[in-house]
C-alpha cells in the first residue's frame, strides 16, 4: 500500500518534511538544566534554588536573541548568548562567575546539550521519520543540537541550525531558510511546536503547523500555551499522538 503523506489544509500541499521546535517540544530543559545547576551549587558550596536558576537562566534567552533580531548585535551563536547569560544569571542571584573556575562555567553551559528528550519525544521521531524528513527547526546552534541528538538519541535526520541559518525564529527567514536549504516548498515543511507564538510566525511564513502540548515545560506553575491559540493543521498531545495523524 502506498503511503499518502498528510496534507495540510492551510497550505494545500502534501508534507514531506516535520520539523520540530526542540527546547521544550523535544526536550525537557527545565529538569535538565536544573539537575546540573543543583550539581554545580553543590560542589560549589553556594545555595541556589536550582529550578529558580533554570527558570531565571532561560528567561534571559529572548532578550538576548532581541538584540540580534533587531540589528543591534550582529549574528552570535546560542551557545555563545547563553554563556553571557549565565554569568549574568549567577550575578543576580549573589555569586561573582569571575570566582568560578571558567572551565566550571563552560562545563555547566554544556547542560544546554544534555537535555533530556520528554518520554514519548524518541518514539514519536522515529514513527514520523518512516514516512517524513525529520529534524530541529531551532533557534540552537548545530553544534548544540548535534550533542542533544546523541545525548538523547533523538533520530534526526538532518540537523539545520540557527548559525547555518544566520537569524532567529520568530524572523521568517529562520523558516524559509531552512526550507530552502532542504529544497522543499514552505508549505511542503510542518514546524511542530509547544509554542503557539512560534506556530503562528511558521504560518505567516507560509509552514503547515502541529501543536503539541507541553503543559509542564515550565514547571507545575506554568500559565502559557496550555492549549493551541489558533487553527493550526493538527494538535497532539505528544509526539507520538502526532505521529498517528500525520498517519505514521
Amino acid at each position: 500500500m502506498i503511503f499518502q503523506p498528510y496534507r495540510s489544509p492551510s497550505t494545500g500541499l502534501p508534507v514531506r518534511a516535520v520539523l520540530f521546535d526542540t527546547f521544550g517540544t523535544v526536550v525537557d530543559w527545565r529538569t535538565g538544566v536544573a539537575r546540573e545547576v543543583a550539581v554545580f551549587a553543590a560542589a560549589q558550596d553556594v545555595a541556589l534554588d536550582a529550578q529558580a536558576f533554570a527558570d531565571h537562566w532561560r528567561s534571559l534567552y529572548q532578550p538576548a536573541m532581541q538584540a540580534i533580531r533587531s540589528g543591534q548585535r550582529s549574528f552570535t551563536k546560542l551557545d555563545t548568548l547563553h554563556r553571557e547569560n549565565l554569568d549574568e544569571a549567577l550575578r543576580q542571584h549573589g555569586i561573582n562567575p569571575e570566582h568560578v573556575p571558567s572551565e566550571t562555567l563552560a562545563e555547566l553551559n554544556k547542560s544546554w546539550h544534555r537535555l533530556p528528550a520528554w518520554p514519548d519525544s524518541v518514539e514519536g521521531l522515529a514513527a514520523i521519520r518512516r514516512h517524513y524528513i525529520v529534524g530541529p527547526l531551532s533557534n540552537g546552534n548545530t553544534s548544540l543540537l548535534l550533542d542533544m541528538a546523541r545525548n538523547a538519541v533523538l533520530p534526526w535526520d538532518v540537523i539545520i541550525g540557527s548559525d547555518m541559518t544566520g537569524t532567529y525564529k520568530p524572523l521568517p527567514e529562520a523558516y524559509l531558510r531552512t526550507a530552502e536549504f532542504l529544497d522543499l516548498e514552505p508549505g511542503e515543511v510542518m514546524l511542530a511546536a509547544a509554542h503557539n507564538s512560534d506556530l503562528l510566525a511558521a504560518r505567516a511564513a507560509g509552514l503547515a503547523t502541529a501543536f503539541v502540548a507541553r503543559p509542564t515545560e515550565h514547571g507545575p506553575g506554568q500559565v502559557a500555551d496550555l492549549h493551541p491559540e489558533g487553527d493550526w493543521d493538527l494538535e497532539a498531545s505528544s509526539i507520538t499522538e502526532l505521529a498517528d495523524l500525520l498517519g505514521a
